[in-house]
């Protein structure tokens, strides 16, 4: 299904589709190196109270309205006649990659609420592996759209 109406406004929507998800990626990219930095940290010092601070303000107020707005303006896109040919293969690659960064990022939301209360169940290492999911997937989405999609 497409909405003729949305034609005028595909570059607006890719603008704020782009910026949203440079936003959302920025956050994703920060959020675990915290945990890095965090994991470094003894439990109920000013150090590791301040990084809980840090971790909230950035999903709260980051990484959280910005991956709202990507899904908003990215279904839009998606909407607009034109701009999806749904049998495409690039285009199941990047809604494939895209779930995996909102099931990391879902993730990363219920670790930051471990190192809220103090647990840490896993190790600096693995944070700092943790660290490369992003990163993958933003390559795959990337190349999905800008390389498979034309190819």
């Amino acid at each position: 299904m497409t909405v003729l109406a949305l034609v005028p406004w595909f570059h607006w929507f890719l603008a704020f589709h782009i910026m949203s998800f440079t936003a959302w990626m920025a956050g994703m990219f920060y959020l675990p190196r915290l945990f890095v930095y965090h994991c470094q940290t003894r439990p109920g010092t000013e150090e590791s109270e301040r990084f809980k601070v840090m971790e909230v303000k950035l999903l709260r107020f980051i990484i959280n309205p910005a991956m709202i707005s990507t899904w908003a303006f990215g279904i839009l896109l998606a909407l607009t006649p034109g701009t999806v040919s749904w049998s495409a293969p690039w285009w199941w690659t990047k809604l494939a990659a895209l779930l995996g960064m909102q099931l990391f990022h879902a993730y990363c939301a219920f670790t930051r609420k471990q190192f809220l209360a103090d647990r840490r169940p896993h190790t600096e290492k693995f944070y700092r592996a943790l660290n490369e999911v992003p990163t993958v997937l933003f390559i795959i989405i990337v190349l999905a759209v800008v390389v498979w999609r034309t190819a």
